[in-house]
């Protein structure tokens, strides 16, 4: 590049106004920044930056004299003076296309042109002037940079993409997949419009990075990132954003991924624009998505990005607890069974607990209270507790998080009722050990997920069932609330559970979906499109209950409404009975807490009230309001008046024999 600044520096001296020139200095003289060049150019013997620019945007002889008269100007004092003597004005101390057509050979005016190479690519820049032939010239600051031996990303993408570096802690399962993106790639293709899309799908986020970094790493391309939300939309910030994008691709070897794990489908505009992206920018990209795109002229390629096997999983929770304490890996199991975490969740949940756990001891174990549980079980509920919250899913439009206080205790059913309940836990408890350890989740993953079904009216205590079912495992317990996931509009139903167990397959999750009659009812013989719609969103629920890790229960107040087909597939089905006098006695017995003040209350009299277990809650929290204002204890007065309550709610007659002899 020394030599060809030199060469133009003369062809300037040759067509200058001696009188425009300050001295000889000018003429002769030499500048550092030459000297630096020639130094590095000596030490080289791979082609010259400038060479390389030119052979990848095709610039003519002319076209390179051109952008090296506009560098000229940044790296030599003399080439402003030059510049301005070349065209007899003192006051034109920068490059022009007018003064490129009187002292440069080859002229041509494709060179001049906005589809030219030099402006097409932003090689130069036009300033502002009143004729284009007289406007100031100047060289793209990446251009130059580059053309100096130093490689930066544009300062315009700064900000919008981001890079992704190469990590070592790959599972076995994806750098298997990032090899597979390598050998699609490994072709001989000059024409990245012709290179097939990859596609980085399913819910495993945390992995689509890494994987595609390692992918890029092998092929040689450096890979960045940009989410969907941060692409411009406007067309001509989109236009200026794909040209830089390509100019970066010719210039340094870079790979795209385009993330929209996070991108919402009603959002068209947007995904107008990673279509016209994918199909149009010259690049290799890649693309993730939790749901699979389709692609019109570019070829595409779709790689399902699953989590870490169980094996990897167990794995990575030793490597993650390596150091810590012999005892923990004992409930290394329980964590595989029951959290289907990522590499990086897993790393983050045993960094967060080991932290708590070093400020535990640090302040004596008190608390968690080491010293009255012991330190293996204290830590483990701890860790346990911090996958719960690292797994918790983001569910807050489809479903309720429900702070489960019920225990057993709470509970007042038939025997057999309760265990069946047992039942349940002990298979959550177990499915490690038998699932993975004795071979059954080998047979086939169809079928494993435990399910149950609740029947009963309403406030016989089915979803008090599940809460203790959840605080028994130690599991959140989310209700998910059917009238939002229920869409008239086709298709939409299905992509509302999808969402809903996709978001709970992380682990930590009891699915209860209450009132379940409304969705899974009867179905029915197909006589239009809407009947085999609703068929269809049934068995895909059925479909993914039957694959769900976790475990899944749904209330009913009928029965007999559900399908019989449907009910088959349920692993477990428990009716809710109403009670009978001796039950709700007990209720009563235990609906108070501990703290409240009661007086005379009579709960074989109670008992006589023909209500469900959630009538009785209501009532004795209304019964405790009327005596807390009235600054009493809660006592059979107080009862009457929240009961007469309550069935006035209940559109009900408070009979005599259910009253007689509370007051």
């Amino acid at each position: 590049m020394t030599f060809a600044l030199s060469q133009l520096r003369e062809t300037l001296v040759k067509h200058a106004d001696p009188s425009l020139l300050e001295g000889d200095s000018i003429t002769h003289g030499e500048s550092p920044v030459g000297r630096n060049l020639i130094d590095h150019s000596i030490t080289s013997s791979e082609p010259s930056a400038l060479d390389r620019l030119c052979a990848t945007f095709g610039l003519s002889d002319f076209e390179r004299n051109l952008l090296l008269l506009c560098a000229g100007v940044e790296l030599d004092a003399s080439f402003p003076i030059l510049c301005a003597a070349a065209c007899g004005n003192a006051q034109r101390t920068y490059p022009t296309f007018g003064l490129a057509m009187t002292v440069l050979q080859g002229m041509h005016w494709g060179a001049f042109s906005p589809a030219g190479a030099l402006r097409r690519w932003k090689l130069i820049e036009v300033g502002s002037g009143s004729e284009l032939m007289s406007s100031p010239l100047r060289i793209d600051e990446r251009i130059l940079h580059y053309l100096m031996g130093t490689q930066h990303l544009d300062d315009r993408l700064l900000g919008i993409v981001e890079p992704v570096t190469v990590t070592s802690d790959l599972v076995p399962s994806h750098t298997q997949i990032s090899e597979k993106m390598v050998a699609a790639w490994w072709v001989e293709i000059h024409d990245f419009l012709k290179l097939p899309i990859l596609q980085l799908c399913g819910n495993e986020v945390a992995s689509k990075r890494p994987i595609a970094a390692l992918a890029c790493h092998y092929v040689g391309f450096d890979l960045y990132a940009i989410a969907a939300h941060a692409l411009p939309t406007n067309p001509s910030d989109l236009k200026q954003f794909k040209l830089l994008w390509e100019r970066e691709v010719a210039l340094a070897n870079c790979a795209l991924l385009i993330d929209c794990d996070d991108l919402e489908g009603a959002d068209t505009v947007r995904e107008g624009t990673i279509t016209y992206l994918c199909e149009w920018m010259r690049s290799p990209v890649i693309i993730t998505t939790t749901e699979r795109k389709r692609s019109r002229l570019r070829p595409l390629l779709v790689f399902d990005i699953e989590r870490p096997t169980t094996k990897e999983q167990y794995t990575i929770w030793e490597q993650a607890l390596d150091g810590t304490s012999e005892f923990i890996n004992v409930q290394v199991d329980n964590l595989v069974s029951q959290f289907n975490l990522s590499v990086p969740v897993i790393q983050a949940a045993c960094s967060q607990a080991s932290v708590q756990w070093r400020q535990i001891q640090e302040s004596g174990g008190q608390e968690l209270g080491v010293q009255e549980l012991g330190v293996q079980e204290d830590f483990n509920h701890l860790l346990w507790n911090t996958c719960r919250a690292q797994a918790r899913p983001k569910l807050d439009d489809l479903a309720q998080r429900i702070d489960c206080a019920a225990n057993w205790e709470d509970l007042v059913l038939p025997e057999s009722q309760v265990q069946v309940l047992r039942d349940v836990a002990v298979q959550v408890k177990q499915r490690a050990k038998v699932y993975e350890r004795w071979g059954f989740g080998g047979k086939s993953k169809r079928g494993l997920g435990i399910s149950a079904l609740f029947a009963g009216v309403s406030g016989t205590g089915k979803t008090m069932g599940a809460e203790v079912l959840a605080r028994e495992l130690r599991l959140d317990l989310y209700r998910i609330d059917l009238s939002a996931v229920v869409s008239k509009y086709i298709g939409e139903t299905e992509k509302n559970l999808g969402r809903v167990f996709d978001a709970a397959e992380l682990g930590g999750v009891v699915l209860l979906f209450d009132e379940a009659d409304a969705l899974f009812g009867k179905r029915s013989e197909v006589k239009d499109s809407h009947d085999r719609h609703a068929n269809v969103e049934v068995s895909y629920l059925l479909q993914r209950m039957e694959s769900y890790r976790g475990l899944s229960v749904l209330t009913t107040n009928l029965k007999s409404s559900l399908d019989q087909a449907f009910l088959r597939r349920i692993r477990f089905i428990t009716q809710f009975p109403f009670p009978d006098s001796t039950q709700r006695a007990e209720i009563w017995r235990r609906i108070f807490p501990k703290l409240t003040p009661t007086e005379g209350l009579d709960y074989q009299k109670l008992g006589q009230l023909n209500v469900a277990g959630g009538n009785i809650r209501s009532i004795a929290m209304n019964a405790a309001f009327l005596a807390a204002d009235a600054n009493d204890a809660v006592t059979m007065y107080y009862m009457l008046q929240a009961a007469k309550s309550e069935y006035i709610k209940l559109e009900r007659t408070l009979t005599d024999t259910e009253v007689k002899g509370w007051v």
